[in-house]
């Protein structure tokens, strides 16, 4: 299940839009292998801050075991790791020294942990009142996905690297591998898999926690300028009703009432298109009506807002006979309102 797609930015310089094409790519193949599995959450570009520190995982996957987190790199020509760990790439036939990403994602998979490790009562669940295992027990994994076109140099670079270093269309095969995920019975009778296993309350639970702390940039952006704009009032068409002024006559104008029909004629249609484009599903703390994440829970379909982190149930009234005898269904990504007294069918997303 994705709960978070990837975040595009207005990039203009080529290395920019190469690092943000390859990780729509990687985002591409994760949402082809999970979208319909709710026991497999995907948030791409998750940004996140904690104890005074602030991390971007490219990719971050939440299972019934644990973590996988993913770090995305566009590398079009060679790419090579010497045994100490050092990293070189070779762009127009000149060799460079390059960060490593084996590095950064393991400082991001470390702040992590510290932040599920500090909220873990609220976050876990109690089995017959005893607190169940934390985030330390379960499986954590990192892997760097390069792009298709790279050339690896495998030869000479050390093992414990070379295992964690995949080209994008090879990635879903790997973390398939990693997961090992099974059926909720073989789990039960399985001797050998002694994993802990998250619940999908639990896993839930996760991903609410999540999205609510995840930092947008863009929305942070755009919040500021809806701020600016709300200072700026608009120049409006109508009359404005002013105290008269008692220096010289007044000038001669239309009669009020042709006025008042005329704006009635030109706002009409333009109130009409309004509500016809007018989205059914909006969140009820805030308003919002964009920007939110669709979600699945105990209690049915509900939208997380990514404004004010709270929930909204997706079962509605009906908009037609206003029936509260209503239901939820999901195909792929869209959401439908169904009315069980009037037979309406209604998409909310």
């Amino acid at each position: 299940m994705i709960l978070k797609t990837k975040t595009l930015q207005m990039t203009k310089t080529p290395q920019t839009i190469a690092g943000q094409k390859q990780e729509q790519d990687v985002a591409f193949f994760l949402r082809r292998a999970f979208k319909d599995n709710p026991e497999v959450l995907v948030i791409n570009d998750f940004k996140f801050s904690f104890n005074d520190e602030t991390a971007q995982i490219d990719h971050l996957i939440v299972y019934t075991y644990g973590f996988v987190l993913i770090e995305s790199k566009s590398i079009k020509g060679h790419v090579k790791v010497n045994n100490q760990g050092e990293w070189t790439r070779s762009y127009n036939s000149q060799w460079s020294g390059m960060s490593s990403p084996i590095k950064q994602v393991e400082l991001q998979q470390a702040l992590l942990k510290e932040m599920f490790m500090h909220h873990r009562n609220n976050i876990l669940s109690k089995l017959l009142g005893i607190k169940q295992q934390g985030f330390n027990g379960r499986c954590w994994h990192y892997l760097c996905a390069v792009s298709s076109n790279a050339v690896i140099d495998r030869k000479t670079m050390p093992k414990e690297i070379s295992d964690k270093l995949y080209k994008t269309e090879f990635l879903v095969d790997e973390l398939k591998n990693i997961m090992n995920l099974k059926h909720k019975l073989l789990r039960l009778v399985s001797v050998t898999d002694t994993r802990p296993d998250f619940s999908q309350r639990e896993l839930d639970s996760i991903g609410q926690f999540l999205i609510r702390q995840h930092i947008d940039s863009n929305t942070q952006q755009v919040d500021a300028a809806q701020v600016q704009l709300k200072q700026i009032q608009p120049i409006s068409n109508t009359p404005e009703f002013t105290p008269e002024l008692e220096q010289g006559p007044k000038p001669a104008s239309a009669p009020t009432h042709h006025l008042a029909q005329s704006t009635v004629a030109i706002l009409a249609p333009v109130a009409a298109f309004a509500h016809e484009q007018h989205p059914i599903i909006s969140c009820k703390h805030c308003g919002e009506s964009t920007q939110y994440t669709p979600m699945y829970g105990k209690f049915g379909y509900y939208i997380n807002c990514n404004q004010c982190s709270k929930n909204t149930s997706m079962k509605l009234p009906c908009p037609q006979c206003m029936s509260k005898n209503t239901k939820i269904t999901k195909r792929k990504e869209t959401y439908t309102l169904h009315c069980q007294d009037c037979s309406l069918e209604n998409q909310l997303i």
